[in-house]
């Protein structure tokens, strides 16, 4: 019985811990070298969040690159090879931020 509880919560904390799991195995390709290492943010004219982003790092001081995905080709193929799903998608320091999280963006932005 405890051997199938410590395998279901295994299932979990990977399913859980998915992204960063697969990140540390199959790092991001440095997208953020043809940048001069600047934060590149792959988004859409319309999505909320995207703009959230925009006023985040903007009101923050932190430089940044972005991508429209639906109009800028090259933006989508970089979008689609960090395995986005949902926007926005940053990319900050060879990490891949998935969604509007103001605290991890910051914390990683701001690190030197």
């Amino acid at each position: 019985m405890f051997k199938k509880v410590l395998v279901i919560a295994a299932a979990l904390l990977i399913f859980q811990y998915w992204g960063s799991i697969n990140s540390l195995l199959n790092p991001p390709p440095d997208f953020a070298a043809a940048h001069n290492g600047k934060v590149i943010l792959y988004s859409t004219a319309w999505c909320g969040y995207c703009a959230k982003a925009r006023k985040l790092l903007k009101d923050n001081g932190i430089d940044y690159f972005e991508y429209d995905i639906e109009k800028s080709q090259e933006g989508k193929r970089q979008y689609k090879a960090l395995g986005g799903s949902g926007i926005p998608v940053l990319l900050i320091k060879g990490e891949v931020i998935k969604g509007y999280n103001p605290n991890r963006i910051l914390k990683l932005a701001k690190q030197s």
